[in-house]
């Protein structure tokens, strides 16, 4: 994108299963099954790229993390999962979720590598480290390590695939059948990483794509977080409650990272938003209303106690949080979810009643309800001033609320002159205004 180029809004669709609100399965004539079905995350690309959407966004959990007796899980493996949603696409990005904490840097760097060779240049990767007791366990641990070895190893682990990633040159691979020369190994590179935490010798056994390695995704608020984001992320997954917390978050990661050397707005900061929408306000408020109304109460309880960190019968239905919360486990939780959960309610002073409804049953996220007008206006004063360059959307039920977005909110977006009315590329860099970066190795120390 050139520098005279008007912003572009940025949206990705987090296709969370049956929708982003836990009851949204319970709904009549909704399918339970779609969290195992394929073909429901290929219909919901196909909703998103016919609205030119940049990506799909797939989520991940190494354990059952979430109440699986009270609603869906995120289950199927995602790059696996998104295979088929690039076989039955063209444009749309493909952005998945996998973690440093229980993974490898030599098979990651494959899997995506993969991923962004099969759909032409559409991966991406969405760094994540895990805090979870339940996924420790499912890997031999009996304890999760601390907030900032998670994040020591989650950034050498980056560097390290980023190395991978860039071991062979743009015009490493020959195929000169005169010479009988296949690939120019001297533009192929070994990692010969010694690390902290990995030792990696080789090169990766793939050269590079069209888009020429998948782009870097990252989500975290904490400052550990913001670090590895603007040492490594080309786009961010916030949490933002507030119009001016985001802002500030916004501005300061783009500060982080050019103390690293990188340009301004060189992070694309993408809030998540979830949208109820109405084609009044008050029937928008009425759906948002009857979702609520059908979660069991427990389950909310369960996940505001969960990620404040406290034992559930501390918290009153009728009564406001706690003072005086800590970071849960000792600052060793989830600071993204904890933190904008405890915005939420000690900004407007909620009971926990009324911060399960806010919240649509207590996700963390920001919520909007209103008409496809409030809401576009909403996402264009965001955009215009700063607080985000785009957002993540989680509509309250799949298939409807995606579809109820891209034919009321989108057109709206794009009569205001700031959403595309059709992709200018086929890779996710492109629909991002990302430049291809350089084939050389890069250092990882």
């Amino acid at each position: 994108m050139s520098g005279d180029a008007p912003r572009q809004l940025h949206l990705n669709i987090n296709a969370l299963h049956s929708g982003f609100v836990p009851s949204a399965w319970r709904l009549p004539g909704a399918d339970p099954n779609v969290f195992l079905d394929v073909n429901h995350y290929v219909r919901l690309a196909r909703v998103a790229e016919r609205a030119c959407l940049d990506a799909i966004f797939l989520a991940d959990s190494a354990a059952i993390s979430d109440q699986l007796d009270m609603r869906p899980i995120t289950a199927l493996e995602p790059t696996m999962l998104l295979t088929s949603v690039a076989a039955a696409t063209t444009h749309l990005g493909l952005i998945a979720t996998a973690s440093t904490s229980y993974n490898e840097p030599y098979n990651i760097a494959r899997r995506f590598a993969t991923l962004d060779l099969i759909s032409g240049g559409r991966a991406g990767w969405n760094i994540v480290t895990t805090a979870d007791l339940p996924s420790a366990r499912n890997f031999g641990h009996d304890t999760v390590p601390d907030h900032s070895t998670r994040y020591a190893r989650a950034d050498e682990f980056a560097a390290l695939v980023k190395t991978l990633w860039n071991s062979w040159d743009d015009d490493a691979f020959l195929a000169d059948k005169s010479s009988g020369r296949f690939v120019d190994l001297d533009k192929v590179h070994p990692a010969d990483h010694r690390g902290r935490f990995f030792n990696v010798r080789g090169a990766l056994n793939l050269p590079r794509s069209a888009q020429g390695h998948p782009v870097l995704v990252q989500a975290g608020a904490s400052g550990d977080g913001r670090e590895l984001a603007a040492r490594h992320a080309e786009a961010v997954f916030s949490a933002s409650q507030s119009f001016d917390e985001a802002r500030a978050y916004r501005e300061d990661l783009n500060a982080r990272a050019a103390r690293y050397g990188r340009g301004p707005n060189a992070v694309k900061v993408l809030a998540g938003l979830t949208t109820i929408i109405g084609s009044t306000e008050s029937d928008a408020l009425r759906r948002r209303d009857e979702l609520v109304d059908l979660i069991p109460v427990q389950y909310s309880l369960n996940r505001i106690a969960g990620t404040l960190g406290v034992p559930v019968d501390s918290l009153s239905l009728d009564k406001r949080l706690p003072d005086d919360l800590p970071l849960p486990n000792g600052g060793n939780g989830n600071h993204t979810f904890f933190n904008a959960t405890l915005a939420q309610a000690r900004t407007h002073g909620y009971t926990v009643r009324e911060l399960i409804r806010a919240l649509a049953g207590g996700g963390g996220h920001r919520v909007i309800v209103g008409t496809p007008e409030q809401i576009a206006d909403d996402i264009e004063h965001w955009f215009r001033n700063g607080a985000a360059d785009g957002f993540n959307l989680m509509p309250d039920v799949l298939p409807d609320g995606l579809e109820a977005f891209t034919e009321g909110v989108v057109p709206i977006l794009q009569q205001r002159g700031i959403f595309r009315r059709a992709y200018e590329g086929k890779t996710l860099r492109s629909h991002l205004g990302l430049s291809v970066p350089e084939g050389a190795a890069l250092d990882t120390h």
